[in-house]
């Protein structure tokens, strides 16, 4: 029998164009994980809470090599809650992929395989989970990771630039401000930035422009 780091229950495994972080637009094949121990308020994926297929992980190299997309995203739900996550993330690195980890702010990063692409989504008052924060992981982050603010008000837009000041999150690697989708004005959170000359890049989701809330996009 299979040990418990060689399989993972996942939702979904598809091919699209990224939405977000600093590969939106390229074709990735996604790797979408179950379950998740958070309950943001917005979240667009809670279909990915429960449910799911065991897969080996050589199954799921054998699709997304299969699939042929040099860039892979592995997501969730939450992905480092399940152990073989770990297994997973490091065989791709080894098979050549350019590997991305989509994960909250509330998970160790200490044992992610450092050519991961880790993109951290920092949980503001309006997610409803912002006790969840683990801020000392964030300075295992370096020029190649970024950090994901998802703002759905005023008040989290200004806890957020604040955020960025007493980190100094700048220095050490990217960082994303993205307007909560269906929340927020796009326009709005850009005025905001300009007005404040913050030093983040506004990222507005793509692959709900071009299919809203579709799973599997």
């Amino acid at each position: 029998m299979s040990g418990p780091s060689t399989r993972l229950k996942i939702t979904e495994i598809f091919y699209s164009l990224q939405g977000e972080a600093d590969t939106v637009g390229i074709p990735t094949s996604f790797i979408r994980l179950t379950g998740c121990p958070l309950r943001c308020q917005y979240c667009d994926t809670a279909y990915a809470f429960n449910g799911g297929e065991w897969w080996e992980i050589d199954a799921v190299l054998a699709r997304v090599t299969e699939i042929g997309s040099r860039y892979v995203c592995v997501t969730g739900g939450e992905p480092l809650a399940q152990q073989g996550c770990l297994d997973l993330l490091r065989r791709l690195c080894n098979g050549g992929f350019r590997v991305s980890l989509e994960t909250s702010g509330a998970m160790s990063l200490k044992s992610v395989d450092a050519r991961v692409v880790r993109v951290v989504d920092v949980k503001t008052p309006g997610s409803g989970e912002e006790k969840r924060n683990r801020y000392e992981e964030l300075t295992r982050l370096d020029a190649k990771d970024q950090v994901k603010f998802v703002i759905c008000d005023r008040n989290d837009y200004e806890w957020s630039a604040a955020k960025v000041r007493e980190l100094a999150l700048q220095a050490h690697c990217g960082i994303l401000f993205s307007p909560s989708y269906a929340q927020l004005e796009a326009r709005d959170l850009a005025e905001w930035i300009l007005a404040d000359r913050l030093p983040v890049r506004m990222q507005i989701q793509l692959h709900k422009i071009l299919w809203g809330n579709t799973p599997g996009k």
